[in-house]
């Protein structure tokens, strides 16, 4: 599937959300899902090549951790996850003073983020739709 498809079709699911209102939004609720995908599968190359690496993401918050099953976490589960784990401490992620520091990426992308989703079924869509994508190609 293109990503043209696989944007279309999440975007789909999304519509169905009453908490997230517009394309800005469903941009916004992309956004940060496609790039805890992508770099959980960075870090999953990483961690294979590099014998000393550790992701700048707890293991807990990890897209491997919580979104890759979709027997996991679900419905209202799901959102408060998000809501009360994933998003706080992204956005207060401790960093280091060396550049290029990874956990510092993290936490520039969440600190403004916003998890506009009300619906955790339609959460559990999105993120079983968008687990199923290689993220090289995305």
């Amino acid at each position: 599937m293109s990503v043209r498809n696989a944007v279309k079709s999440i975007q789909d699911i999304m519509r169905q959300d009453s908490g997230v209102d517009g394309d800005a939004q469903r941009i916004s609720q992309l956004c940060w899902m496609f790039f805890l995908k992508i770099i959980d599968d960075q870090d999953q190359q990483l961690e294979l090549m590099q014998d000393d690496y550790r992701s700048p993401i707890p293991a807990k918050l990890r897209w491997r951790s919580w979104a890759a099953d979709p027997e996991g976490i679900t419905g209202d589960e799901l959102l408060a996850f998000v809501n009360t784990q994933v998003f706080p401490q992204l956005k207060e992620l401790s960093t280091g003073g060396k550049q290029g520091d990874r956990r510092r990426v993290v936490r520039d992308v969440f600190e403004d983020a916003y998890n506009y989703m009300k619906s955790g079924r339609e959460g559990n869509e999105r993120r079983n739709d968008l687990d199923g994508k290689d993220a090289q190609r995305l």
